[in-house]
């Protein structure tokens, strides 16, 4: 028997992980034994947020070059914070798409280079599969789950049946959430990233004050879209700078608040379709999971928390540091995909588009944080 079938039959298995999919490089180690609860040994994350303050949004060529000067730093961090060599890995994850094509490509080209040159296996992992699983990283969720991606580049719901097989229920047709708070933000004259922001503006504003709309609540499904409702307050704000020649501070909150509580809506209404599509499967032990950046919102948590509450199912969110891109995540998908077969070699490809759930039909639209899938 050799070190490859050994490492399949429920050993120990420690993973590096690579994540480059758009503006955070990010480089990890992870441990798990069948039966317990997994070790992030390392999980470094350098963002690029001060790279691309000038520009608006993340400049895919800036990104790509700075993974490329980045990757390794990390990975030798990552390895150094473990106490570890690459001797003493088991297997190389990276994510293999989707997202910027030059960032993830620096990836998947460095995850080859160490793997070609240690012999160790290599795993290419959907970035979308990486979110998706982290409730099995924090929480040791058993399939089947419903998932909610809510972040600045996607917002999907999947029912996650296993290591491989997702379905998607819907998703946004145009900007993702996140997207539209930053959108939100730089049009009333917050600094990037906006979501947080925001939410703080809000905190003090009257979310009743205007009438936004609750896009494509009036259509079945769970589809979702945002774009029309960032139009709505461009359009509220204009109205007001007409009138009195400059918004308010109060102004300002009180687009926040209305803003942000239109995306609660749209978020609980979609939630609690998604969930009664969900438990027509009857799941054995129901449970709903969130991640991306989105989901530390206290508002849009707090009502996705009830619907929950109100349909049996249990509610989880991931710690906020393993809901936004992460190579942890990344390692533990490795994991699970080569527990269950999956292997990769040098023809591994780096993918801007990858669903997850490959019968469902395209969505449209790709996010300044990447091409959604």
């Amino acid at each position: 028997m050799d070190s490859n079938q050994r490492r399949t039959m429920g050993d120990s298995l420690t993973f590096l992980g690579i994540e480059s999919s758009c503006d955070d490089t990010a480089a990890a180690i992870v441990r798990h034994r069948v039966g317990d609860a997994a070790e992030i040994l390392s999980s470094i994350v350098e963002g690029q947020t001060a790279l691309h303050a000038n520009f608006g949004g993340v400049v895919p060529e800036i990104a790509a070059r700075a993974h490329a000067e980045r990757l390794d730093h990390c990975v030798e961090r990552a390895l150094t914070e473990a106490g570890l060599s690459l001797a003493q890995l088991d297997g190389v994850a990276v994510t293999a798409g989707p997202g910027l094509i030059g960032g993830v490509l620096s990836g998947v080209m460095l995850a080859k280079g160490l793997t070609a040159a240690t012999g160790l296996p290599l795993v290419g992992v959907n970035h979308l599969a990486g979110h998706a699983l982290t409730p099995r990283l924090t929480d040791q969720l058993s399939f089947p789950y419903l998932m909610l991606l809510v972040s600045g580049g996607h917002c999907q719901f999947l029912i996650a049946h296993s290591v491989d097989r997702f379905e998607r229920l819907g998703g946004t047709i145009d900007d993702a959430p996140g997207e539209a708070f930053d959108k939100t933000a730089k049009l009333l004259g917050l600094a990037q990233p906006g979501g947080p922001l925001v939410e703080a503006e809000a905190r003090q504003g009257n979310a009743k004050r205007f009438a936004f709309p609750r896009p494509l609540l009036d259509r079945a499904g769970c589809d979702m879209s945002f774009s029309g409702l960032k139009t709505a307050l461009l359009r509220a704000r204009d109205a007001l700078i007409a009138e009195q020649a400059g918004l308010t501070l109060q102004d300002r909150r009180d687009l926040c608040a209305g803003f942000q509580a239109a995306v609660a809506d749209v978020l609980a209404e979609k939630t609690r379709r998604a969930l009664a599509t969900y438990l027509a499967h009857s799941p054995a032990e129901p449970a709903f999971a969130v991640a991306g950046g989105v989901a530390a919102n206290r508002l849009i948590r707090a009502r996705l928390e009830t619907v929950c509450a109100e349909n049996g199912a249990a509610f989880y969110a991931p710690p906020l540091r393993l809901c936004t891109d992460n190579a942890a995540m990344i390692a533990w998908a490795g994991i699970e995909r080569f527990r269950s077969g999956g292997r990769d070699d040098a023809t591994l490809s780096a993918r801007p588009r990858w669903p997850l759930d490959a019968s469902a039909a395209p969505l449209l639209g790709s996010g300044k944080k990447g091409a959604k899938a």
